[in-house]
C-alpha cells in the first residue's frame, strides 16, 4: 500500500495519507472540528474543498457528488466533497479548506 502526501491549506500542514484513506478522515487529523460539523450537514457543504493540485490522485467524481455540489454555493472547476473522496495513492494532493476550518 502506497502512501502520499496530503498538503493543506491556507493553513500550510502537510501530512501522510495512504491509499484508500478517505480525503475527510484525514482531514479530520487536521481539523478535528469538521467532524462534529459533518454531523450537522444537511447539504454536503461541510467537506467542500479545492483541489489545488493532484486531482488524478483522487477517485472519480460520483454521480450522488455531483448532485450535492451543484447545490452548493461557491462551487468552481476545482471543488470537491472530502466526504466523497478516495486517495488513490498515485500522486501527491493540495486541497484548500473553506469557510471556517480555512484559518484553523
Amino acid at each position: 500500500m502506497s502512501t502520499v502526501t496530503l498538503k493543506i491549506l491556507p493553513v500550510d500542514k502537510t501530512i501522510e495519507v495512504a491509499e484508500g484513506t478517505n480525503l475527510l478522515e484525514a482531514l479530520i487529523t487536521v481539523a478535528p472540528g469538521l467532524a462534529d460539523k459533518q454531523k450537522s450537514d444537511k447539504d454536503g457543504s461541510a467537506s467542500h474543498v479545492f483541489v489545488q493540485e493532484g486531482r488524478k490522485g483522487l477517485s472519480k467524481t460520483s454521480r450522488e457528488e455531483n448532485e450535492k455540489l451543484d447545490a452548493i454555493v461557491g462551487v468552481g472547476s476545482k471543488s470537491r466533497l472530502a466526504a466523497y473522496v478516495t486517495v488513490l495513492g498515485t500522486e501527491n494532493v493540495t486541497v484548500e479548506l473553506l469557510g471556517e476550518f480555512s484559518g484553523l
